[in-house]
């Protein structure tokens, strides 16, 4: 049987969820992306005219996780407890980790793909004067934990 997709209604129409009868408790999700770039444009980081992509992008992905609720039609907005986004620089590009917790009735898988997405499209703005050609890839969901589904965590 095919899993039952929440935000629609019964006439197929979006809906948001109601989460009024769930419980409150301790919810976690990390999400991460990587960003490709050339071994020279990573190299011209410390000279770019517009500042540090890193810090910039960490920036931007905090305060992207905290609209999330603008950003996606039928997200619940939720009190974060937390955001943090990581980058790190590797020969081939930029990897991105994303971490959000909360206490809510709702998860927050949302906010760290949000946050992981948009520091990602920021390094590309931060570079895309020197290589149009980068690729943003593989934004996934890591883990989650808390709610009524449970743990998650991603198949290496």
């Amino acid at each position: 049987m095919p899993t039952k997709l929440s935000h629609y209604d019964r006439a197929g129409r979006a809906r948001m969820v109601d989460v009024s009868g769930k419980a409150a408790t301790r919810r976690e999700a990390e999400a991460s992306a990587f960003v490709a770039i050339k071994p020279e444009v990573l190299a011209a980081f410390p000279k770019n005219p517009k500042g540090d992509p890193l810090e910039t992008a960490r920036i931007a992905g905090i305060m992207a996780a905290k609209r999330t609720a603008e950003l996606i039609p039928l997200c619940h907005p939720l009190p974060l407890a937390v955001v943090d986004v990581e980058l790190r620089l590797c020969e081939n590009g930029v990897a991105i980790t994303s971490k959000a917790a909360t206490t809510a009735e709702t998860g927050v898988e949302m906010e760290a793909l949000v946050a992981a997405s948009i520091a990602a499209l920021t390094v590309y703005d931060m570079c895309k004067a020197a290589d149009k050609s980068i690729e943003i890839r593989e934004i996934v969901l890591e883990r989650k934990s808390g709610g009524k589904s449970g743990e998650y965590r991603r198949a290496k």
